[in-house]
């Protein structure tokens, strides 16, 4: 597909941005001298920049958001249909998107009930971090209040969802946080700790939640907050024997399971969401990016009947029920645009499509991995892959960040867009991340891995 850059004034535009726009997760002193990346059109699995240039973008919007391609009329088509007919009303009333999508997305998550809406996946998990702080004060005195996530999970940007966050470098200068949040051991059985019982890796790694459950006190733990693959930490899909060990010690210890798929869910992983790989039965499941693949904002905090029973209780009539509001939980674009994006995944059978080309991307990687001894490890599930590059196999010495840096540069240079750990641990930021659209097709494959073959030739040659 042609596109001609001159039907924007892509110089006025780059210069009004340079001089005002504060983007995110940015050095701006560079942009003195230079333009900033502005994207200004896309189409499928391509975008182009305010210049012309022509990229594939193997990360779905840099933040794994568009799942469905980029040019979806039909999906602006019912947002804009919605907007003229009913933009916002405040979700102290109901709407008929947000009413319909409910029912369809409860239709994929047995033994899920209720659906809270709002607009980001940090505002979704601090829902459900409000919903278990007020169950510990109707339930339990307030006792039952601490929440434990774990080590290099990732669940949002407000200060809160940094609490709960398990990555150092996200967190740093932004303390103090929330008391009551509490970091449990990682499962990433490559970066194994030391003394782990490495023939039943995933037990154990469950077990370690147990201990500091114990040592918390389990009568002052109230839920568990994890992702069903980490997702920004480094592409960490548990092993064997970890879920079903840590869904026994939450229903030892009466602690709530609560499951972010901010990432996984909607398709990314080959099911409508990651946890229904491992048999889990949550009591809270948080969601964001692809619900409507970046087509209009819409996060939802979605729950079991028990959980929202809770709420209904008639011990303080002013103070039992859910005193939250989030202002644009009440705009019908997220539901009307979630609607055709879930009709979408449907009709095109995506979910097929991740799982087959899902699997040719692990063995392309694979290929690569036997290539360069840099790859140290391949990893993923579905559409969501990542390799960590070390300095030596045996001794799974991280590389320099700027390794990384360099390799995702040279596939930006030629023309296709890479993810990695960005300035998120000490030292393993050496991961490069990989979430392609769920209409990926095996050419698109081919063009994302021969470009990294490429640029891991011209930047690691010796590897």
């Amino acid at each position: 597909m042609a596109f001609n850059a001159n039907e924007f004034n892509s110089a006025e535009a780059l210069g009004q941005d340079r001089k005002h726009v504060w983007h995110h997760l940015s050095q701006h002193k560079p942009y003195e001298n230079s333009d900033p990346l502005m994207i200004v059109k896309g189409e499928g699995m391509r975008v182009w920049d305010a210049k012309g240039k022509e990229y594939l973008d193997a990360v779905s919007g840099a933040v794994w958001t568009v799942n469905v391609g980029y040019g979806r009329t039909e999906i602006a088509d019912a947002v804009r249909d919605q907007l003229v007919t009913m933009n916002y009303f405040a979700q102290t009333a109901g709407n008929i998107p947000a009413a319909q999508f409910a029912e369809r997305l409860i239709e994929k998550m047995p033994g899920m009930s209720r659906v809270y809406y709002s607009n980001s996946g940090s505002e979704a998990n601090e829902k459900a971090f409000k919903i278990v702080r007020q169950i510990a004060e109707k339930k339990y005195g307030g006792k039952k209040h601490k929440i434990l996530f774990r080590e290099r999970d990732y669940h949002g940007t407000t200060i809160t969802a940094l609490s709960a966050t398990g990555q150092f470098e996200r967190k740093a200068q932004y303390g103090p946080f929330t008391p009551g949040f509490v970091e449990v051991p990682h499962c990433c059985e490559y970066r194994a700790q030391d003394g782990a019982d490495l023939d039943n890796y995933g037990v154990w790694a469950a077990d370690e939640i147990e201990k500091v459950i114990l040592a918390e006190g389990a009568d002052t733990v109230g839920a568990l907050c994890l992702e069903p693959i980490t997702a920004g930490g480094g592409v960490i899909e548990p092993p064997q024997g970890y879920w079903d060990r840590v869904q026994e010690i939450c229903k030892k210890y009466d602690i709530l399971l609560h499951i972010d798929e901010v990432v996984c869910g909607l398709g990314r992983t080959g099911k409508w969401f990651g946890y229904q790989h491992y048999g889990i039965k949550p009591d809270m499941v948080t969601m964001a990016k692809g619900v409507a693949s970046g087509y209009a904002a819409i996060s939802c905090t979605v729950t079991t009947e028990e959980v929202f029973e809770a709420f209904k209780e008639d011990d303080d009539a002013r103070l039992g029920y859910f005193r939250d509001i989030s202002t644009f939980g009440g705009c019908t674009a997220g539901p009307a645009a979630a609607l055709v994006n879930l009709e979408i995944i449907e009709r095109e059978n995506l979910l097929e499509n991740v799982t087959q080309q899902g699997e040719y991307l692990r063995g392309r990687l694979n290929q690569l991995m036997e290539k360069y001894d840099i790859i140290g490890d391949v990893r993923g599930k579905g559409l969501f892959a990542g390799f960590e590059l070390v300095k030596d196999r045996t001794t799974k010495e991280p590389v320099d960040e700027g390794v990384s840096v360099a390799i995702a540069g040279h596939c930006m240079k030629n023309g296709v867009i890479i993810g990695r750990t960005n300035r998120s641990f000490k030292e393993y930021n050496n991961t490069i991340c990989l979430s392609p659209a769920l209409i990926a097709t095996q050419a698109d494959i081919d063009t994302i891995v021969d470009a990294l073959d490429a640029a891991m030739a011209e930047v690691c040659p010796n590897s």
